[in-house]
């Protein structure tokens, strides 16, 4: 289960990520509301724990922008406001459960719990491009019916690009995207796992540059367009080679 965690306060980000560590969840942080609907457009969670007051974009509004564009992941609120009208406000913005500060460790842990087990309401979409096929919610990457052995982290990287098929990733953009602040590795581990997903991409029919470097800049997956554009030509390249190999043959006949 991933969850993350939205709090601008860092003594309890830092509490509260150590806290569902423990409990083996997967956890992400973000500093400010604009930073979290990054985080959230590149990735899915399984739950939002959101903070109420937040720099750039404050915890109601992006709960709001949230549940706007169609999502439908939990968020439990964390707040200071202990007001029957504050909570009404944030559980009319979308949220699902509502948590005062100071609370107690015990009963957050019962609350993530509580909100982990409904049931989804919708699946996550499977994400497609040409013969790539890739399914969140089974954790199964296809290309052309070929299943994928992919890490996690090649996983996520795929589905990063996938997500944003027609953005440039830079190196620096893509360990902000993968990987926590804690355990953030230097930009060889990038191009390490670029290097592995194009083989095992290559390993199972796809063209070698489907996961494209752009001089300078970065990597993005190749359009949808050109991808097309490249299996024609190597088709029409196929249908050409029994033709010279009849004129050659014929040639040596004569």
């Amino acid at each position: 289960m991933k969850i993350l965690v939205v709090e601008d306060d860092e003594l309890n980000a830092c509490t509260l990520t150590n806290l569902l560590t423990n409990q083996n969840y997967a956890v992400e942080v973000a500093t400010d509301g604009d930073a979290a609907w990054d985080f959230i457009q590149a990735y899915d969670y399984d739950l939002i724990l959101l903070d109420v007051v937040l720099p750039k974009l404050d915890g109601i509004s992006l709960c709001r922008k949230i549940r706007s564009n169609g999502l439908q992941m939990p968020i439990l609120l964390m707040t200071g406001r202990d007001s029957s009208h504050e909570k009404a406000i944030g559980l009319d913005a979308g949220a699902d459960d509502y948590l005062v500060k100071p609370f107690d460790i015990e009963e957050l842990v019962a609350r993530v719990r509580a909100l982990l087990r409904r049931p989804a309401v919708t699946s996550q979409p499977v994400l497609e491009s040409g013969k790539l096929r890739l399914d969140p919610s089974s954790c199964e990457a296809i290309y052309a019916g070929n299943l994928l052995p992919l890490t996690p982290k090649e996983f996520a990287l795929l589905e990063l690009f996938l997500r944003n098929s027609r953005r440039v990733f830079s190196c620096g953009m893509i360990l902000e995207h993968l990987w926590s602040y804690e355990d953030t590795p230097q930009e060889e581990a990038v191009r390490t796992h670029i290097k592995g997903l194009r083989q095992k991409l290559k390993a199972v029919g796809a063209p070698s540059n489907l996961i494209e470097t752009v001089y300078g800049i970065g990597y993005r997956l190749k359009p949808l367009q050109e991808q097309q554009n490249n299996q024609g030509e190597l088709e029409e390249g196929e249908s050409l080679a029994p033709t010279l190999k009849s004129q050659q043959q014929a040639l040596m006949a004569v």
